[in-house]
């Protein structure tokens, strides 16, 4: 094996490094993110163009259908994923959130079975965010997360076992700027990945769970090819048995709805099930065919879980998983208790209880809370209606879903002036917060994260691209939709605190809701403003 020196030539660190980030930016596990980098980048850029490509065919009319090239493993019922892991059996209830050191110890007290880390959508990629909550998951994984702050201490509880750990690492579209290797900056997927699995994959072993990973925004089966290489390859270079890694994919592009079968079987013995991104999901079906006007969309308030595609999509993943024998998990319960507001908040909690018992009716396995007071009504409704660990034995077999179901965009409902406004303060809302490093914002007691202010920014981009009429007569065209931004930016901007970036948050979304420009991502188009880069460290001196 080459030598540590002659692995980190190439391998630059443009990021200030903290003294106590050290013990997580070490010469060893820079070495093994650069492993990552130069076996697998290639492919992960390769992968990138094909959703280019695939993308301009959808543009010019083109529709998804199930592979023909995959149909033997489709229609081949012997294969199955693994079974469930330790810790992953019984995932009624999982709670999500970013990875800073107080967001880490709530969630793991609090009465869940997981906890997903988010260094995704809830989190704004700084250098900071990346790397301080590398520690956190660090000193959590031993149980030395607890800290003091505002003379309040933050402690991890003892009473009792503390939810499964899960770490989401971002997209494969996503990049890591503050590191290089042989000039190219990193995979962020790979740099998120890779450190965390370096430094606890044995130690989360040793304490009776694994290391475990939520993996967003994939486009096809291809996508999910590569990761079960990487985790092939990380497992093979500390010497940990195949298989000990866990995924569960979020099933949150339209394309990968089409074949999520495929997915399973490209992770096999690396699979814990598949997840319901709803929000996520709705935005890939605005981006894919948006220039397409079959697919125009009403308000966001509007497209619910039951509508035809909606309910398509979640009859498909459920049935899919169980016939592979993994989990189905459901989707995200994003209110936030209304303290002032007593009736307000009961009106919320009763929206909770009534997504939460079509979840477990329908055949899921667990569903996501953003916040600990949900956790008490999602238990009380999978406890009561699924008294097994899981219902993978629910194999929905009365279920038939074609293409046609899946594209169904028969959506009732309206676009009304209100409509465009709420998705401009979604927008500029988390827009504002990401620029100054904050990855999930509470709006309208909802916490919003990137995939509500991508659908928000799809949507505003469609309704101009096909010049839609509101339900007040107003024919929505670039000068409309300029003029409620900047209304909307003004009015925002003069109630927050001084320095605020809504002026500039503005600037970004304008060109993003004339049905012009398109950028691919909101926090791709915005990474610039957060990076820090600075002076090129070799990863040896570090």
């Amino acid at each position: 094996m080459a030598s540590l020196e002659s692995v980190l030539q190439g391998v630059q660190v443009l990021g200030p490094v903290q003294e106590s980030q050290r013990k997580i930016l070490t010469p060893q596990a820079l070495a093994f993110l650069a492993l990552l980098q130069r076996s697998f980048n290639p492919t992960r850029k390769a992968l990138l163009e094909r959703r280019k490509i695939r993308q301009a065919e959808l543009d010019k009319g083109a529709l998804p259908d199930f592979l023909p090239e995959t149909k033997h493993i489709r229609d081949d019922p012997t294969w199955t994923g693994a079974p469930p892991a330790p810790g992953l059996v019984d995932r009624r209830v999982e709670i999500t959130g970013p990875t800073d050191r107080k967001m880490v110890i709530n969630a793991l007290n609090a009465n869940v079975w997981t906890y997903m880390a988010d260094f995704e959508d809830s989190s704004a990629p700084t250098w900071d965010n990346m790397v301080n909550g590398q520690v956190n998951l660090y000193d959590a994984v031993r149980r030395q997360v607890d800290f003091k702050q505002g003379g309040k201490d933050y402690k991890l509880r003892t009473d009792r076992k503390l939810p499964t750990l899960i770490v989401r690492p971002r997209g494969w579209h996503l990049e890591e700027k503050h590191v290089t290797v042989d000039g190219e900056p990193m995979s962020g997927s790979l740099f998120d990945f890779g450190l965390y699995f370096y430094h606890n994959a044995f130690e989360t072993v040793k304490r009776g769970f694994g290391p475990y990973f939520y993996l967003p925004k994939m486009e096809s089966h291809l996508e999910a090819r590569l990761w079960n290489d990487v985790f092939n390859v990380a497992q093979d270079y500390i010497g940990m048995p195949r298989g000990t890694i866990r995924g569960t994919v979020l099933i949150e592009t339209i394309l990968a709805a089409f074949e999520m079968d495929e997915i399973i079987y490209e992770l096999r013995d690396h699979s814990s099930g598949l997840n319901c991104g709803r929000w996520d999901y709705i935005f890939s079906v605005i981006k894919k065919f948006r220039q397409n006007s079959n697919f125009v969309l009403p308000d966001r308030s509007c497209v619910t879980m039951t509508v035809p595609f909606m309910d398509a999509y979640v009859k498909l993943l459920i049935q899919t998983c169980h016939k592979r024998g993994v989990h189905a998990m459901g989707g995200m319960a994003a209110q936030i208790p209304i303290k002032d507001d007593p009736a307000a908040n009961e009106k919320a909690m009763e929206g909770v209880r009534a997504d939460k018992l079509r979840e477990v009716r329908a055949g899921h396995d667990g569903t996501w809370v953003a916040h600990p007071a949900l956790a008490a009504i999602a238990s009380e409704i999978f406890n009561k209606h699924m008294p097994t660990p899981n219902q993978i034995f629910v194999r929905r077999e009365d279920v038939t879903i074609g293409a046609n179901d899946l594209l169904n965009m028969n959506v009732p409902g309206k676009i009304t002036e209100e409509g465009i406004r709420k998705n401009l303060n979604i927008g500029l809302g988390y827009m504002e917060a990401w620029i100054r490093g904050v990855g999930c914002v509470p709006i309208n007691y909802l916490m919003e994260d990137a995939a509500t202010a991508e659908v928000s920014r799809s949507q505003l981009w469609q309704w101009v691209r096909h010049g839609v009429t509101t339900a007040e007569g107003k024919r929505v065209d670039k000068g409309y939709a300029l003029k409620l931004l900047k209304e909307q930016a003004q009015e925002l901007a003069a109630k927050a605190p001084k320095g605020n970036k809504y002026h500039l948050a503005a600037q970004y979304f304008s060109g993003q809701v004339t049905g012009e420009d398109y950028a691919d991502f909101l926090t791709s188009l915005l990474y610039n403003e957060i990076t820090s880069a600075g002076t090129p460290k070799p990863a040896s001196k570090l």
